[in-house]
């Protein structure tokens, strides 16, 4: 940047170098920048938040970077306080430029970013969908020259454009392309990146600021003081002299603290706004209701007021303003001055005739936010204005801005009733959104508006979802029911959902069984839909015989569900499909059970909706568990991972827990259980807390310590998770068996014979006699046992097959029958080997050699080269390995192709192999590949 002398007025000339763009002394912050710069231009990805107070000069350093990105291609966006709740204003301003490249995308990507900036009708895409698109296309850009881009004033963004922002920072890796943001305070969706926090000038650098500008020579203990003060703010000191005679400076007076020191800022502004002619005033007022910086806009608008260019702007605007390609203030202080500074009255006035020049057709949104802002009784006119741009704002994936929309409309409703409707979608945008707090607020004003009972029931339902999103897993059924019940004579399809979502919130998460009871017993009482069922009356049906009938009553039930869930269309199923994954579970078919996970899954990725991809990962990850597949499992739980970190929101990892308790490590799983049990506890949620005791029966059951594993299995046989407790019977038999309570493991294989009995599938019967075998002590034991491995045999189920042989040939050995029961513990260990159950393994190796049989521990085959892949690597190698490109593994894992390029270099060094044909064979021994697919 140019040093260059300026003419202060009436002071002479003043060398202002580099502080004249407020750089004096910013030596170290200019290095920052310097550096990143320079890592940009070698094909490294950098991220960047400049935090400060105002006018400390983060604006200026953001210029600085944008001087020095020489050859670099540079975006420039900034937040604009009054679109904040426009969604997506501050992204669209960001990708103007790149929207002739959208055609670079994948199509669901590019669809997904026409959709948000209004270029496109359809489905409103998940807001991790765009981030994802916002990714590729920065990417894409970059592979031609490096990028820079610069976002001023973060504080301002509107909340989608931070979330996609935030997601795309966390997600650059191996591009050539720089993320500056610049803002007063770290915004919530840009938590936890890189910083750098701007504070004001060093002692002597201010002081040679503050004389630059002083009315007159400062003694030096005034100038210490003024200098203190202020902190060392340059705007501080650049401006507040200018409003002060000599007296004042010289002796002190007007002094301030620094925690006054914006408003006082400001004030100077004021000062010099309110010594403008009555024109320029207005003229400035307009040009601050304005956000885009539209010179055609705003002086169209003026000039509706009276307002004459010449008259205006006959004696300047004393630099608060200037006209360009854009209409920019001196700083954000001066907008947030003049608009606030002025009479109710001209802002209005301002306001509605920026209304009037904005395109209705092209720009309807910011026109109605400038109506909505010009109206101060209700219209029900403007109220159905921001109606209408809250639906394009659900359409283009901008909840947040749709709820903001909703409010200002609710205030300007008269019609109680049409306000307590319009608050109930205010509410379900901010649900959506990930508000709790401000949906229920408007669930609460929806009740207390509410003029029939259809709206108050619905009101009632909004704060039963969101109980359940909170995470108040016993409140919510309640409330559920509730609606559910009073939806009966009103909506009986609508009731029926509510039902379900109320069973399932009580199955999934619930302390106790009486709200399940309840609400199955409720659903019994549901009339015959009549016609043919639909999938999911036939899942309501089932689940509700089942809870209050048994299993044997619900079975026929279930078995048709399970055929008609098959033939369902995969995108309504998507909209429950999650509480019917288990339907196979309860039937006890092994080889359907990751049909509908995967078939939910497909249709999620292509959607791109994160938030309910978690649900399918996991509803999937446990199956391939359960049949010994956790290199499957395990690209699961990372792309799980991957969408906790994209999103922020974490989730209890139901395949990892069982994940690492099958395999053993104690020293990996004892943590993770504990961890989950004390934090999805204390939040409430029950789920994990199951999830987590069943894991840790497994872990301690394979480590031979049942006297652990018992009281973990009969607190997951007591949780309302129909599915979990179910599958931790068998943990408790074995378990009390191995203690000696024969109490507990009868009343547990009671349980079982219950659950089991009538499904006759080679799962259930296999299970059900191997734990009968376990309580036999004469010569059928032998039988059991030989039908359990047989049954079990003709699962997918690896790992149950394995701990038969495991059992039966520890009761073998205790029958002093050494030479079978070496076969078959033989046949366990090589098998738990294999699929990578390292404590079983050692159990079974530990029973051999009691035998006589010393056998040498195997560590597997253990490949040195993918042993140093790190967890991203593996992941990405183990879906080339599955045939996915690299545009498709980046979609899966939310990076970009360049950045999945850049690891599978790296693997392929590690690997010591040189195409993508080879991962396969690579893996194929080593530790990432325990299992057969």
């Amino acid at each position: 940047m140019q040093i260059r002398a300026i003419r202060a007025k009436g002071r002479g000339i003043v060398d202002q170098r580099r502080w004249s763009a407020g750089l004096l002394g910013r030596g170290t912050e200019c290095a920052v920048l310097d550096e990143l710069i320079t890592a940009v231009r070698a094909g490294e990805s950098r991220v960047l938040m400049v935090h400060g107070v105002p006018g400390v000069g983060k604006s200026a350093l953001l210029a600085y970077v944008e001087h020095a990105a020489i050859g670099m291609r540079v975006l420039h966006a900034a937040g604009v306080e009054s679109e904040m709740e426009l969604a997506f204003a501050t992204l669209h301003q960001l990708c103007a430029p790149l929207l002739d490249r959208l055609d670079s995308l994948p199509t669901p990507q590019r669809h997904a970013l026409e959709t948000v900036f209004g270029m496109r009708r359809g489905s409103p895409p998940e807001r991790f969908l765009v981030g994802l698109a916002v990714l590729s296309l920065l990417s894409e850009i970059s592979q031609s020259a490096p990028l820079l881009c610069v976002v001023d004033d973060a504080q301002w963004m509107d909340r989608a454009s931070a979330q996609v922002l935030g997601f795309v920072s966390r997600r650059l890796l191996a591009e050539s392309v720089a993320l500056v943001f610049g803002s007063r305070r770290r915004p919530q969706d840009l938590l936890g990146l890189p910083e750098m926090e701007v504070t004001g000038l060093k002692t002597a650098d201010a002081h040679a600021l503050l004389n630059s500008v002083a009315p007159g020579r400062l003694d030096r203990h005034i100038r210490d003081r003024f200098v203190a003060e202020t902190g060392g703010n340059p705007l501080a000191l650049l401006e507040l002299p200018r409003e002060l005679t000599m007296t004042q400076v010289a002796g002190g007076f007007g002094l301030v603290d620094v925690d006054t020191l914006p408003s006082r800022i400001e004030q100077s502004f004021l000062d010099r706004i309110a010594g403008l002619p009555e024109q320029t005033r207005l003229l400035l007022v307009v040009a601050a209701a304005e956000p885009v910086g539209d010179p055609s806009l705003v002086w169209r608008a003026a000039e509706r007021l009276g307002v004459e260019p010449a008259t205006a702007l006959a004696s300047g605007t004393d630099g608060l303003l200037s006209f360009d390609v854009r209409v920019t203030f001196r700083h954000p202080l001066v907008r947030s001055a003049v608009y606030r500074s002025a009479k109710p009255v001209d802002r209005q006035a301002a306001h509605l005739a920026l209304a009037e020049v904005t395109d209705a057709h092209a720009d309807p949104d910011r026109r109605a936010w400038h109506l909505a802002a010009a109206t101060t009784e209700p219209d029900e006119n403007v109220a159905g204005e921001l109606e209408r741009s809250a639906d394009r704002a659900q359409a283009r994936g901008g909840p947040a801005a749709a709820a903001a929309f909703l409010q200002r409309s609710m205030a300007l409703t008269v019609d109680t009733s049409r306000r307590a409707e319009r608050a109930l979608m205010a509410a379900a945008a901010s649900l959506s959104a990930g508000d709790i707090a401000t949906a229920r607020e408007f669930a609460d004003v929806a009740d207390q508006d509410a003029q029939s009972e259809f709206q108050r029931v619905r009101a009632l339902l909004t704060r039963g979802h969101i109980t359940f999103a909170a995470g108040f897993d016993n409140e919510a059924p309640v409330m559920l029911l509730e609606a559910a019940r009073r939806l009966e004579p009103l909506a009986m399809d609508l009731a029926r959902e509510t039902y379900f979502i109320a069973w399932a919130s009580a199955s999934f998460g619930a302390a106790n069984r009486d709200s399940l009871l309840a609400i199955s017993q409720a659903m019994r009482e549901l009339p015959s839909p009549g016609g043919r069922p639909r999938a999911l009356d036939l899942v309501l049906e089932g689940y509700a015989l089942l809870i209050t009938d048994g299993r044997r009553a619900a079975l026929p039930t279930l078995q048709r569900a399970k055929k008609a869930i098959a033939d369902h269309p995969v995108q309504d199923l998507l909209k429950w499909g999650w509480a019917a994954c288990g339907v196979s579970a309860l039937l006890w078919e092994d080889r359907i059970m990751p049909d509908v996970p995967t078939r939910a899954l497909e249709a999620v990725r292509a959607a791109g909706a994160l938030s309910e991809l978690p649900l399918y990962l996991h509803s999937l990850g446990v199956p391939r568990s359960l049949r010994g597949d956790f290199s499957a499992a395990a690209v699961l739980v990372a792309e799980s991972e991957a969408v906790a970190e994209a999103t922020g929101v974490p989730m209890t990892q139901h395949t990892q827990l069982l994940l690492v308790a099958m395999r053993g490590k104690e020293t990996e799983a004892a943590p993770l259980i504990e961890a989950t049990i004390e934090e999805a506890g204390a939040g409430g949620q029950l789920n994990g807390v199951a999830s987590a005791q069943w894991a840790a029966a497994v872990l301690y059951n394979g480590l031979a310590r049942h006297g652990l594993a018992l009281p973990a299995a009969q607190a997951t046989t007591q949780s309302a998770n129909v599915i979990v407790s179910q599958w931790a019977l068998p943990e408790l038999v074995e378990a009390a068996a191995r203690v000696g309570d024969s109490t507990a493991a009868r009343g547990a294989l009671e349980g079982l014979a219950d659950a089991a009995e009538p499904c006759d599938t080679d799962w259930a019967q296999g299970i059900l006699a191997r734990c009968r075998a376990l309580l036999t002590d004469d010569d059928t034991a032998d039988d059991l046992y030989r039908e359990a491995i047989e049954r079990l045999g003709r699962t997918t189920l690896r790992p149950e097959l394995a701990r038969a042989h495991l059992l039966y040939g520890e009761w073998l050995r205790r029958n002093r029958q050494g030479a079978e029961a070496r076969v078959h513990l033989r046949t366990a260990y090589e098998m738990f080997v294999s699929i990578g159950m390292q404590a079983f393994a050692e159990r079974a190796r530990r029973e051999l050699q009691a035998t006589g049989e010393n056998i040498r521990r195997k560590r597997g085959t253990e490949d040195p080269g993918s042993a140093e892949l790190t967890a991203q690597e593996r992941q990405i190698a183990l879906l080339v390995r599955d045939g996915l490109s690299n545009p498709e593994v980046a979609a899966r894992l939310f990076l970009s192709p360049r950045t999945v390029e850049w690891h599978l270099r790296k693997v392929f060094a590690k690997l010591e192999i040189t195409s993508r044909r080879q991962v396969g064979d690579a893996l194929s021994s080593g530790a990432y590949e325990p299992g057969t697919r």
